[in-house]
């Protein structure tokens, strides 16, 4: 069965790259200084500032030198790259594969909040197209292409989520008179806390090296780097009513620079991943982890399979026609696809909702003990959405017994295997 996730990684250890050239140093729920930046704050003696290629016109970047990869420039130049000090960690399992699906999704994967694969994984594919100009705008220098990765791993089992971030595919066009090897770019992340929706006392751990700056060249021998954010944990403290939530946002800023250059203005929260830690207990599976927010969850069912096509063509008929489904009432419609469901742990009222369905059942077909059927409901009893809801929005039917049980054991696998607390929302998908 297909939950919409993939198979859950427990956590891996990764190395944090030691890099040269910080500059801005970030805080907690502040924004970096880059994207707060404006022609009124340019360095003195600013000449020369890099724009979004979008803004200027077709006619201004005529005059331009060849486009060359950065490698094959500088070795025109007779410039050898820079290295870092030291070589990136190693990246999370399952990296390449992730590249190559990310690539498949271009449209989602270039947006701040990139791709999200799942619950356990996202990427962002983002390409830029800068053109470096005089502040004046009347004098075109350079133009500077690249592509901006950020890879996501969040863990079923761990307070902990790794990014892998990298430039890469760097491609300079510069004038003759203009030298692409001191261009700069760099990467800035930052972290905050929603401390309103978190549970008390939250906490994140940013990685010691949070901003990366350096020569193009530098980039291009060494294009990632990879950071690690932790949440502390107080031990298990479920059974008080305290899962330890922390909501969070990792963001970062982009920066482009050259000598003399006035600040880029337009790399302010170029990437944002929006996560949640937990020490929920049993209820979520592995009694901690980490979640990506913005996944959609979904349970996938197939009315082909015989293991739960009763079940499956139940919930099929309440969402695409509700008209066959009790009980009946004019303009009938029932949530889960285009209006999520919501799991509910509270054991009572998942127990109310069962007896409210069972009764609806009888109401319906009479006394069924002993046919071998079961009174199937949707929503789910162990959902908001339930029969006891008030708004009638469910459907109930007698199904075969042992189909009924597997869709049960399917529902709760999907609550496990993607970390659904109460609250959370996910969706139904039916197929043929």
């Amino acid at each position: 069965m297909n939950t919409g996730t993939s198979p859950i990684r427990v956590a891996r250890k990764t190395a944090t790259a030691t890099t040269t050239a910080l500059v801005l140093l970030t805080t907690v729920g502040t924004s970096a200084g880059h994207a707060a930046s404006t022609a009124n704050d340019r360095a003195p003696g600013a000449r020369t500032v890099f724009v979004d290629a979008s803004s200027v016109p077709a006619d201004a970047l005529r005059g331009l030198g060849k486009a060359l990869p950065y490698a094959e420039y500088a070795r025109s130049l007779g410039v050898t790259s820079p290295a870092l000090a030291a070589a990136p960690g190693p990246a999370p399992d399952g990296e390449q594969d992730l590249r190559q699906e990310c690539a498949t999704h271009a449209a989602q994967a270039k947006a701040a909040a990139g791709w999200i694969k799942s619950r356990f994984e996202s990427c962002q594919k983002r390409p830029f197209d800068l053109v470096l100009r005089d502040v004046r705008g009347t004098t075109t220098l350079g133009r500077l292409k690249f592509d901006q990765w950020v890879l996501g791993f969040a863990y079923d089992g761990s307070r902990r989520v790794d990014y892998l971030a990298s430039i890469e595919n760097i491609i300079v066009q510069p004038i003759p008179t203009e030298d692409a090897t001191k261009w700069r770019l760099g990467q800035h992340f930052h972290h905050n806390v929603n401390a309103s929706e978190s549970d008390p006392d939250p906490q994140v751990t940013a990685p010691q090296t949070t901003e990366r700056d350096e020569l193009l060249g530098v980039w291009d021998s060494q294009p990632h780097w990879n950071l690690a954010y932790v949440s502390p944990d107080k031990g298990p403290l479920f059974d008080q009513g305290n899962q330890q939530r922390v909501f969070s946002t990792v963001s970062m800023d982009l920066s482009a620079s050259s000598p003399n250059a006035a600040p880029f203005t337009e790399g302010g929260g170029v990437y944002n991943s929006s996560v949640r830690y937990d020490y929920a207990g049993k209820i979520a599976g592995k009694f901690q982890g980490t979640v990506f927010t913005g996944a959609r969850v979904e349970l996938v069912m197939s009315q082909a399979d015989p293991a739960v096509n009763e079940s499956a063509l139940h919930i099929y008929d309440a969402l695409n026609r509700p008209e066959r489904t009790f009980p009946s009432w004019p303009g009938k419609s029932v949530p889960g696809t285009k209006e999520p469901l919501h799991r509910e742990v509270n054991a009572t009222k998942i127990d109310a909702n069962r007896e409210k369905s069972i009764g609806e059942c009888k109401k319906v077909w009479g006394n069924y003990a002993g046919s071998g059927l079961q009174c199937d409901e949707y929503p789910f009893a162990s959902t908001k959405e339930g029969s006891t809801k008030g708004d009638t929005r469910f459907s109930v039917r007698l199904i075969d017994g042992p189909d009924n049980r597997r869709g049960g054991e399917r529902l709760a696998a999907a609550y496990t295997l993607n970390r659904v607390l109460g609250g959370d929302a996910f969706y139904m998908k039916i197929t043929n």
